[in-house]
């Protein structure tokens, strides 16, 4: 992970921002989720936590409309996810309903970019089918919620928007780059029944999740776009994060100066560099870039080919 940041006076780059908590199969790439803080590993803020910066910085560092609304958190965490196995069935709350049960917490939407995808690799998102909260409960009980939920074989490239309350799971042999609200509020509806690592079943939230499931069927969860090569191909655009892909050739610069937001910059392949206001920063496969709102513009430049995902918040 790499992360450029400014407060005040122009800094010098500061490159490798590491996480504090590894999990299977999961590469945290920035968070400021509490426990699992992005920590500065090079540079003169070597050993400062995102949150931390965040507290100093304000809204040079974020945004000063993104400073007013989420104050000394850093609102995104940013994952590359890497399935093995089929991940529990999900879904989360809403910021309503996570504010009232969990101390005035934020819910998670989110949005899944495939990066790459094994043969016959699939997701679930969403109800297929129209069912109640207790139909719901009861094909939990009887192991048959996976036939009310719409499954989809996935290519690299394939896109999911998961607004809270939307059921969804990652499945094997899918690797995704994760972009969501900063929250790790997650209420398991099935887990296959697998042991935990006790030995036992993984706890299950049925009754959390009965109210925080959004029970309306679309016709499709996948979403739709038109790739194009060496242009900005908007993806989601929603109040929580505006996410675009690029898949470049040569090189692209981008005005950031009136977007009043920081932008996380993940290479999902290829490699080359970026200038932000004249500094070079190199930029390969697998690395992710925090730039600051105080940043005037941006040129990502391939080696050959690079393909990028970007987040900031409108």
């Amino acid at each position: 992970m790499k992360t450029i940041v400014w407060g005040g006076e122009k800094i010098a780059p500061y490159k490798g921002i590491e996480t504090t908590q590894s999990h299977i199969g999961e590469s945290w790439e920035l968070s400021g989720v509490a426990g699992n803080e992005s920590i500065v590993s090079e540079g003169p803020l070597k050993g400062r936590s995102i949150a931390s910066l965040v507290k100093e910085y304000k809204g040079e560092l974020v945004g000063k409309h993104v400073y007013e609304n989420t104050a000394d958190e850093f609102p995104l965490l940013i994952k590359f996810i890497d399935a093995q196995k089929d991940l529990s069935i999900q879904v989360h709350p809403n910021d309503e309903l996570a504010a009232e049960r969990h101390n005035g917490s934020k819910g998670k939407t989110e949005m899944w970019y495939v990066v790459a995808a094994d043969p016959g690799a699939h997701l679930l998102a969403g109800l297929k089918e129209k069912i109640t909260p207790e139909e719901y409960a009861a094909k939990v009980a009887d192991g048959s919620i996976t036939d009310v939920l719409a499954r989809y074989d996935v290519k690299p490239g394939d896109v999911f928007f998961l607004p809270a309350g939307r059921i969804h799971a990652i499945c094997s042999g899918c690797f995704i780059a994760e972009i969501q609200q900063t929250s790790d509020i997650t209420y398991r509806i099935f887990d296959y029944n697998r042991p935990g690592l006790d030995g036992k079943p993984r706890q299950l939230h049925t009754e959390q999740a009965k109210d925080a499931i959004d029970y309306t069927v679309y016709p499709d969860y996948r979403t739709e776009y038109s790739p194009e090569e060496n242009e900005e191909v908007e993806l989601v655009n929603c109040r929580y994060f505006t996410t675009s892909v690029y898949d470049l050739s040569l090189p692209f610069a981008k005005d950031l100066s009136s977007i009043d937001s920081f932008m996380v910059v993940m290479c999902l392949s290829g490699e080359g560099s970026m200038e932000v206001d004249g500094e070079a920063v190199s930029l390969r496969q697998g690395e992710t870039v925090l730039i600051p709102a105080s940043a005037d513009d941006v040129c990502f430049i391939p080696e050959s080919s690079m393909k990028l995902l970007t987040s900031y918040i409108r």
